[in-house]
């Protein structure tokens, strides 16, 4: 049966997260499945190259799906856009190799992490950045982010609710910095974290920005990042930042 990679972005802002689940509110898995079940005519089980969270948005999602029908890929990837919902759009989709599983496949993903730093909100963001009013120490979040480059265990930036065992991931890129969309916009001030590892932990780049947060406040010292990573306890790490700032921007295979 062959199998078809399919490239997504969309607005986590009404689902539930990725994954397919009993809630009242839908999911992105569920949510596709459903039109391509409609399209294709027949069961189609859509996998994901990870489980964002509720909230959560991406850009650059990856899924596999293995189907029987002989529809043009143009022609489907039409109908798919045609009947997904205006907060999901399938940027890519072409046939992959039978043995490609989008999440066991993937070598490193990347997430992107943004600030809107100013006295006042944005209308137009409220639903793509976390909205932080006071003055951060950009240079020394900096700094204090080089400290997670590598291989360790990231125990302390792991929810408290995980059951997962093994907790060392390697962090290949992590970068801080401001990014100001273009020259009418320098009133943005938005701050990026943008981080690519070989795995992450649930809520593990959220946990690491309230970290970098509360530092860039001057909440926590300076080293403090150091500190947290070397005595594994989550309650030594800042808070979880919001989901709504948060978008998988690239998986990598």
């Amino acid at each position: 049966m062959p199998n078809f990679k399919i490239t997504l972005e969309y607005d986590g802002s009404r689902y539930a997260g990725w994954q397919a689940q009993k809630s009242k509110f839908p999911t992105l898995q569920e949510t596709i499945e459903k039109v391509l079940r409609r399209i294709l005519r027949e069961k189609v089980k859509l996998i994901g190259s990870g489980r964002t969270d509720a909230g959560v948005h991406a850009l650059g999602q990856v899924a596999n799906f293995k189907t029987n029908s002989k529809i043009p890929l143009e022609k489907l990837q039409r109908a798919l856009n045609g009947l997904l919902p205006a907060d999901i759009s399938v940027t890519k989709i072409g046939e992959a190799a039978k043995d490609f599983h989008s999440r066991f496949s993937a070598k490193s993903k990347t997430y992107r992490y943004t600030i809107l730093n100013r006295p006042y909100r944005s209308a137009f963001l409220r639903k793509g950045a976390y909205f932080y009013p006071y003055l951060l120490d950009l240079k020394l979040m900096q700094k204090e982010a080089r400290v997670l480059l590598g291989k360790h265990d990231f125990k302390s930036f792991c929810a408290s609710a995980s059951s997962v065992k093994d907790t060392v991931r390697t962090i290949k890129r992590i970068s801080v910095k401001h990014f100001i969309p273009n020259t009418e916009h320098r009133t943005l001030n938005l701050i990026t974290v943008e981080i690519e590892a070989d795995g992450f932990l649930y809520n593990m780049v959220r946990n690491i920005v309230g970290t970098l947060v509360e530092i860039g406040r001057g909440r926590f010292p300076e080293g403090s990042t150091k500190k947290v990573l070397r005595l594994k306890n989550r309650k030594l790490a800042g808070p979880t930042a919001p989901a709504r700032g948060l978008a998988l921007l690239k998986v990598k295979y």
